[in-house]
């Protein structure tokens, strides 16, 4: 067929799309010209903008959160006028979601807004930390989350499952992402599991995974002895 694939990036709230990335900007191989993990750039009679917590757009290559306006995106949830507050600014609607623009003007998503946790004044996103754990041959799936710690505020713990055959026991995590990711960003706890709950989009979501650590008596609660 050709290079015939299309990727598109938008919510039920944005009807269409948000961002492009036309067939001709996808790549068959790694190389300079391949944006690799790209969603795209703003689709024809959109406008987005990466903005910080107080709605000022951010310099390329700065993280924030992916805010859109134009005639596509809905006029609002249906009496929730708290919703609405929330959802909109000025004018834009927040997404929700994390990501960075490039100096070329193509948008990269890094997570949600309501992942990120704040660790010793840092803020932690954990889609990061989620892909240099796949990044081991013997792990399948992951899903990372903060949890509350009397000294950092928040520290990282991160749920995983092993390949079919692969026993837990075998995996020293820390140890391979030691070289992989700052110090800080580390998972203070790691826990197995058979298989991991999903919504019925066959999703990971992080609220499933908190509460499923909770229904299993698994949520790590952490003292001021163990930090000291």
């Amino acid at each position: 067929l050709g290079p015939v694939l299309v990727q598109y990036f938008g919510l039920g709230e944005v009807t269409g799309a948000i961002t492009v990335l036309p067939p001709h900007l996808h790549s068959q191989e790694d190389g300079p010209e391949a944006r690799i993990g790209t969603c795209g750039y703003d689709r024809t009679g959109m406008q987005v903008e990466i903005q910080d917590e107080a709605g000022r757009e951010v310099e390329a290559g700065t993280t924030g959160e992916i805010c859109v306006i134009g005639p596509a995106v809905f006029a609002g949830y249906y009496n929730n006028p708290d919703a609405n507050a929330k959802a909109f600014r000025n004018g834009w609607f927040r997404t929700g979601d994390l990501g960075h623009r490039d100096a070329d003007g193509f948008i990269y998503i890094t997570g949600r807004a309501s992942d990120m946790y704040i660790s010793g004044g840092s803020n932690i996103y954990p889609r990061e930390i989620e892909e240099k754990i796949l990044a081991h041959p013997d792990i399948s799936e992951t899903a990372v989350l903060g949890v509350p710690d009397p000294v950092w505020g928040e520290v990282g713990i991160a749920v995983c499952v092993t390949r079919e055959g692969v026993a837990a026991s075998s995996i020293d995590l820390r140890a391979f992402l030691e070289d992989r990711i700052a110090r800080y960003k580390l998972p203070k706890a790691v826990i197995f599991w058979e298989a991991m709950p999903k919504s019925a989009y066959g999703k990971i979501t992080k609220k499933m995974i908190r509460e499923e650590l909770e229904r299993r008596g698994e949520l790590p609660v952490f003292g001021e002895t163990e930090n000291a």
